[in-house]
């Protein structure tokens, strides 16, 4: 059976002082470029597999800008239930219900025309056992054998986590903005510390069902945190540094437990393996935190090769950056208001 589906220290100290314009060329060839995309998209289409006593549900939902593909089941299989669509924000699912004979274990599904997107697949087995699976467009199926290890759980959310963050442009921002702010190395791995400690908390609590806040909200807070440190930053080429220059650990701990709703959100779509909770939670934290220290190494590296190239200096520059920090993250804020 074939069904069709249709369609964001001192050498620390060194390195920000200078890089006045270089952060501000990257902000904006790098940040502006994606304004206007959705935080926490991945662009990853999701399809749910649900064994019920003598059925299947079906659920798939497809991403504002991905592509129709094709789902093809065993030979035998009978549509129950015509499928219903529903518009959600980013994306639209559809949903329907199936029978296939013997149930799902053991079965191939064929998965064709992914394009330019990857397919998370999640199946609960009637008897309480799950499994995970990441789809690239090169996949043309899978094969449905039950509950996968720990350790196949542990590697999918990781690389879900590392995906996540460096999809998730208003935490790279954030995360960039502490980077110009602070300007003494043991200061900044503090604080970039505390912010993983802090998001740690409010993601494994909000993926649990003991924390619940409106996405909305959450998106529009995370960024005018975001505008918050550029203020900060403003303040401190003023010769007036703020609290989050003088207390980094207490600020990024505050924003932590912000931000850490706005992972929690993406995970909450994804889902978690009901036989490796622990697991699944703990790598896709460990994926997001490999991410953002990638990122913060990677913006290091560059602003240190950049300070020693011959820009020349002029006198609006140290504005640059967190003006354009300001500016990006004000357009998200009305544009996440304007979403509610």
């Amino acid at each position: 059976m074939i069904f069709r589906l249709n369609s964001q220290d001192s050498t620390v100290g060194r390195v920000n002082r200078s890089a006045s314009i270089s952060g501000g060329l990257i902000l904006v060839l790098f940040f502006s470029g994606f304004q206007s995309l959705e935080a926490h998209e991945m662009n990853t289409a999701y399809l749910e597999l649900r064994e019920q006593p003598e059925e299947v549900s079906v659920l798939v939902r497809i991403p504002e800008f991905g592509n129709p593909f094709t789902l093809q089941f065993p030979e035998g299989t009978v549509r129950q239930t015509e499928p219903v669509t529903r518009i959600i924000d980013g994306g639209t699912v559809k949903t329907w219900r199936a029978r296939l004979p013997g149930g799902l274990v053991d079965q191939q599904i064929g998965v064709e025309g992914l394009a330019l997107n990857e397919l998370l697949v999640r199946v609960e087995l009637l008897d309480g056992s799950g499994q995970t699976l990441r789809l690239s467009p090169e996949d043309r199926s899978f094969m449905i054998t039950g509950a996968p290890s720990q350790l196949a759980v542990a590697g999918t959310y990781f690389v879900l986590g590392v995906e996540h963050i460096l999809m998730g442009f208003d935490h790279l921002l954030f995360v960039f903005s502490l980077i110009l702010l602070i300007h003494s190395t043991k200061k900044l791995i503090g604080a970039i510390t505390m912010f993983t400690v802090a998001h740690s908390i409010t993601l494994a609590l909000a993926a649990l069902g003991f924390v619940h806040v409106p996405s909305a909200s959450v998106e529009a807070l995370i960024a005018l945190s975001i505008v918050f440190v550029a203020v900060e930053i403003i303040h401190g080429q003023q010769g007036f540094p703020g609290i989050t220059a003088k207390a980094p650990w207490l600020m990024t701990l505050a924003f932590g437990l912000l931000h850490g709703l706005g992972f929690a959100g993406a995970l909450s779509e994804v889902g978690l393996p009901q036989h490796a909770i622990p697991a699944a939670l703990l790598f896709f934290n460990v994926g997001v935190e490999a991410g953002q220290l990638l990122f913060v190494g990677a913006v290091l590296a560059i602003l240190w090769l950049l300070r020693r190239l011959p820009f020349p200096r002029v006198g609006w520059s140290p504005w640059l950056s967190a003006y354009a920090i300001g500016s990006i993250a004000m357009f998200w804020v009305f544009e996440r208001v304007a979403g509610f």
